[in-house]
């Protein structure tokens, strides 16, 4: 990201790369997808269900009534809520596994959420944000639908196609390409952010500083709304709801989305990359006390 905003030359090149970085790490999850994680949450269809309804449903619509006395730019608020409406970043599956969280309902409630974001998204932008987005409903929902179609077709035509052995044998190669597609990505976004940053300061700084508060909050929300089921899975929930994919709605919004609002969807990029490093003694003390 960095390399993104201080070579804006190299992010300007990329710029062309930011929809198939995006696809990509979709497509290689659902590549390597352990279908046992669905055997395990089968007999829990209750848990998933309601967890994904508060992930694309009740967390957007409580952001935008906790927004709605704010007096506040209202492309940030836009973006706000767009972002709490999304589904959940796909890597939060392997930060699930690397902070001892529960993965298995990480990559369940992912794969669900995203395959449903087409339908929820575009709904709760037209309801809450009074088409102010100026971009057709039907619309909205075809590029999501396209974009996340897409990936799902490429994950099951590769594995129609290529023996699991085969693709278990270069696990490897597909964790390099995923890492590589996610360096490509964050320098991608970065597009044009420099230049608007060196002309709005401030406003950069207020929207970086409202996507750390918003992400750490949202942690924070899920993770009270499903303690009850126990620390693991509550943090899992907060996990997913503070870590929203920011750039399937960005991508989906095409010229539609002004510059205000791709730039907090760059800078929102930060606290992605950055909480999970900074919380994780956090999840641990709280996992060892109540585990």
């Amino acid at each position: 990201m960095l390399t993104g905003l201080l070579v804006p030359p190299l992010a300007e090149l990329l710029a062309p790369l930011l929809v198939p970085t995006l696809l990509i790490p979709l497509a290689l999850a659902l590549v390597r997808l352990d279908w046992g994680a669905f055997r395990v949450y089968a007999g829990r269809p209750l848990l998933v269900a309601v967890m994904v309804l508060w992930l694309l449903g009740i967390s957007p619509v409580l952001v935008w009534g906790a927004l709605a006395p704010l007096d506040m730019a209202p492309a940030l608020r836009q973006a706000l809520v767009l972002a709490a409406a999304s589904s959940p970043i796909v890597s939060c599956a392997a930060l699930s596994f690397i902070l001892g969280l529960d993965a298995a309902l990480a990559v369940v409630v992912i794969l669900i959420a995203t395959a449903l974001v087409p339908l929820t998204l575009p709904t709760l932008a037209l309801a809450l944000l009074d088409l102010k987005l100026e971009i057709e409903l039907s619309t909205l929902m075809l590029r999501l639908g396209l974009m996340v179609g897409v990936a799902f077709a490429a994950a099951l035509a590769t594995r129609a196609l290529v023996p699991a052995r085969v693709l278990e044998r270069n696990a490897r190669l597909l964790d390099g390409v995923a890492v590589l597609n996610l360096v490509l990505f964050a320098i991608a976004i970065m597009n044009g952010v420099t230049a608007f940053a060196l002309e709005r300061t401030q406003y950069v700084l207020l929207v970086t500083a409202a996507a750390f508060a918003a992400n750490a909050a949202l942690q924070a929300l899920g993770t009270v709304a499903f303690w009850r089921l126990g620390p693991r899975p509550a943090l899992t929930a907060g996990l997913l709801t503070g870590n929203c994919n920011m750039g399937l709605v960005m991508v989906a919004l095409g010229p539609q989305a002004g510059i205000d609002l791709i730039v907090f969807f760059a800078m929102g990029q930060l606290p992605m990359y950055m909480l999970p490093g900074l919380l994780t003694p956090i999840y641990r003390r709280v996992l060892a006390w109540k585990g």
